[in-house]
């Protein structure tokens, strides 16, 4: 598997190595290695997007009532997992955020999955990876929060509940939804880490039966890290789309 990666990874970078060199540039980032700018880590995500482009395609073309296939099976189950969780959370008005919620927690499964492979290094392991999922998540909840009350009326979440606080809740506020993204880069960088950690050195150190152990619980830490960050969106979202004071 790891030769697959290798190799991909080599041919993103020999096509587009000198566009994303010049996309680097313009936003004033200079890549330690301008030949080879695209990582393993980057060919692993898109790895995983493309399988999760297949799969909806063909659960799209392959939609049927009387007779659903394995394939719709397992969309159906996933989806209605993750509107059961967000109508726990959010209440009415989470449907348009479904599809967002339920791409983040396949996406952030499998790239978590993907320390199973041998020789393979989790996406998520790599902090770059967690702080783009941060950023997204974070800008997604404000972004609707905005549009769901104004500008003001948004910004009126950060001021509290008591008027004459405001002057103190406001700064208090913006620091920590700006600690947010550390929070959710932080819990899914590092335990993922652990994990690659955990299995590594069962691998070296044991026999057979206990790097199986160590396998499960990094798909155990892979299953429930996707959940957290999936829920914490939503929860973010709950809070900034709510109306009225906070």
């Amino acid at each position: 598997m790891l030769i697959w990666v290798l190799s991909l990874t080599h041919l993103l970078n020999h096509w587009f190595a000198v566009p994303v060199d010049e996309l680097l540039f313009a936003l004033g980032i200079h890549p330690l290695h301008p030949a080879h700018p695209i990582s393993n880590t980057l060919t692993e995500e898109l790895m995983v997007a493309a399988v999760l482009v297949i799969f909806f395609i063909l659960v799209r073309l392959s939609l049927s009532v009387e007779k659903p296939g394995s394939a719709q099976h397992l969309a159906e189950i996933v989806h209605e997992f993750v509107e059961g969780q967000a109508g726990q959370v959010m209440g009415h008005g989470h449907d348009p955020h479904l599809p967002v919620l339920t791409c983040l927690l396949v996406f952030i499964l499998l790239c978590n999955c993907m320390g199973l492979l041998p020789h393979i290094e989790t996406p998520t392991s790599n902090p770059v990876v967690p702080l783009g999922l941060a950023l997204f998540a974070f800008v997604y909840y404000n972004f609707n929060g905005i549009r769901a009350n104004g500008i003001f009326g948004y910004l009126k979440h950060f001021m509290g509940p008591v008027g004459w606080l405001a002057w103190l809740m406001f700064p208090i506020e913006i620091i920590s939804h700006l600690a947010r993204i550390m929070s959710l880069t932080i819990r899914l960088f590092a335990n993922m880490f652990a994990s690659d950690l955990i299995t590594l050195i069962f691998f070296s150190m044991f026999p057979l039966a206990l790097p199986i152990v160590g396998l499960g619980l990094h798909l155990f830490v892979a299953v429930i890290q996707a959940y957290i960050f999936m829920l914490l969106t939503s929860i973010y979202l709950a809070e900034a789309t709510a109306h009225g004071e906070h």
